[in-house]
Order: structure tokens, then sequence, then C-alpha cells
């Protein structure tokens, strides 16, 4: 039986190796604490995010990274982008040789502006010789745990790998779909969260649905020339990854960043909204990171830099509307 270690009891991380445990893997989710892990198997589900979803009898909980991983064929990250690095360096010395990684965090690293994909690489290099694997994709935890069905892609350059993983993870609610292009799938995932926040803003104002579908299609164009001036390729941003989780993302209350904006447009601050979350908003990190990578490569993303603005310099979002819409006229 294959082993699937998940790290993270996020609910995307718990998501996951609910997944892979109806596909009866032998599937190991990490908590970060021995007092959390107790109670998640006293519980028999993780009751903070899906109390009606009872974990798998061949699903186990381990407070120990290193129980985790060991002997683990797939290791899946479904941690915050800020501790990816740090969980890295606490499992790499427990990594098979031929471990494959999956990277299932949408994220870009702050001060770096770095992939996922790209740590990985640089924490394992020299450790062992894992393959790197990404999976991206318009998938709402909520909605997989109510077994709705949901499509998804995992990508990475061997494709031996990504049909390995495809294999593990498919499943009659929950499709997956290969691919090569793992930049594109990368900064797809990370750059649509900056665009969801301000569609939640777009939300919470009532702008209506013309501002919305404008503010998502330019928000599409400026995800694509930074991903393109880093190497992806345009396509790969029309399908799942790209415009299907902008998509997602920018329109459902499920969405984490959705809600930032939602609540950024009732003149919340950015210290309330995150202390009243249980999870994580990526793109907040994101959008710092995002105009960092813009002024290294020489991208003009103005929706990126209004909503740094709005989280970071405290600028009106009646402000950051009025000057997107009062830029010099352009071309499409």
């Amino acid at each position: 039986m294959t082993k699937i270690g998940v790290l993270g009891t996020t609910s995307w991380g718990t998501t996951l190796a609910i997944l892979a445990a109806q596909k009866k893997l032998d599937v190991c989710l990490w908590s970060r604490t021995e007092q959390e892990a107790n109670q998640l198997q006293i519980d028999g589900a993780n009751k903070r995010f899906f109390p009606n979803s009872p974990f798998p009898p061949n699903l186990r909980i381990e407070p120990s990274t290193l129980s985790a991983v060991s002997d683990a064929e797939v290791v899946i990250l479904a941690v915050p982008s800020n501790t990816l690095r740090t969980n890295l360096k606490a499992i790499k010395s427990s990594l098979k040789k031929s471990t494959v990684i999956v990277s299932a965090t949408k994220g870009l690293e702050q001060n770096s502006g770095k992939r996922m994909s790209e740590i990985i690489h640089e924490e394992t290099d020299g450790y062992c010789e894992v393959e790197i694997c990404v999976l991206s994709g318009p998938n709402l935890a909520s909605e997989i745990m109510e077994g709705k069905p949901t499509s998804t892609v995992v990508a990475s350059s061997n494709q031996r790998v990504s049909k390995k993983v495809q294999d593990l993870l498919i499943s009659e609610k929950f499709r997956v779909y290969t691919n090569k292009d793992i930049i594109s799938v990368e900064y797809g995932g990370a750059l649509k969260n900056i665009i969801a926040i301000g569609a939640g803003v777009c939300d919470g104002l009532r702008l209506g649905d013309n501002a919305k579908a404008g503010f998502m299609t330019r928000g599409l164009a400026e995800i694509t020339r930074l991903a393109v001036a880093a190497g992806a390729e345009p396509l790969t941003l029309s399908g799942l990854s790209g415009m299907g989780d902008l998509i997602a993302t920018c329109s459902s209350n499920l969405s984490r960043n959705h809600f930032v904006g939602r609540e950024l447009a009732r003149g919340k601050t950015l210290a309330e909204i995150q202390s009243s979350m249980e999870n994580v908003a990526e793109g907040i990190n994101t959008t710092s990171a995002a105009i960092t990578l813009s002024n290294r490569l020489g991208v003009e993303m103005p929706i990126t830099t209004v909503t740094y603005k709005v989280l970071f310099e405290k600028m009106p979002v009646h402000q950051a509307i009025k000057e997107l819409m009062d830029r010099d006229p352009t071309p499409e």
C-alpha cells in the first residue's frame, strides 16, 4: 500500500488527506503539536473545519514530522507559504531518495518572491533527489468535503511523476488533470488570490457585475503579464490553475481572500480581519511578494499595486478604485 504523508491540518491539508485515504492509501496527517494530534484522534475528525467528516480508518495523525514522512512515497505540503521553508528544513533529512513532494500551497515567498517548487528544490538539494509536483485549481475545500464534483491539475516537469500523483488522487468526484508547465500552474494559483481580494471589495461595495467582470478580466491579464515575464506559458493560465481558480476564488463566499476584500469594504482593518480568520489568506503576503517580483522583472501591475496600498498603506478602498479608473487610457 502506498504511504502518503500530508503536512498541515489546515482545511486543505485535511481535505487532501481524506481524499487520499478514501483511495485506500496509507495516509499519515502531520499535526503541529501533540495536543492537537491527540484531540484529532479523540474526535476522529477535524472539528475545527469539518465536524461532519470523520477520518477514514486508514488515516493516522502524527505530531512528529519525521514519523509522518519517513518511508512515505509521496509527501503533500499543505502548510502556509510563510512556513514552507521551515517545514522543509525539518523533514528533508527523513525523505527517501525517490520521494515525490507535492506542493499544495498557493503562494509566493514574501521576501524573495520565489515559487514553492523553487523553495522545495533549494531546501532538498544535496539531501535527496526528490521529484517535485504542484497541485492547484478551483478547489474550495468545503465543497470537496461535501462530495461536490471538483477538478484540479497536478504539474511536474516529469510526466511520470504527475501521472503517479494523478492516479493516486483521482476519483469519481475529484478529477485530476496533468500538466508539465509547473511555472504557470504555480503563478496562476498564487496570483489569483490578489485579484480575489479586490473582487471581494467589489462585492462588499456592491459595485455590480460589470465592475467585477471587468476587474477579474484585467486581473487575469495582469497575472499573465507577470507569469509570462517569469517564464510561464500563457495558454496554461486559461486553464484550471489560472482562469478556473480565478473564477472560483473571486466568486465564492467560501474564499478566504474574497472574505478579506469584503471585510475591507466594510471598513475593517487588516489586523482585525486576520485575527478573525481560522486559516491564512495567502493573497495578503502574495501581494507583497508580487510587488517585489514585478519590480525586479519590470512588469506593470496596477491592480496589485493598489491592493498593496490598501493592505499595507491604509489606502481607502474607494480611493483605490478611483486610482484604477483614472489611469491613462491604454490598449486592451
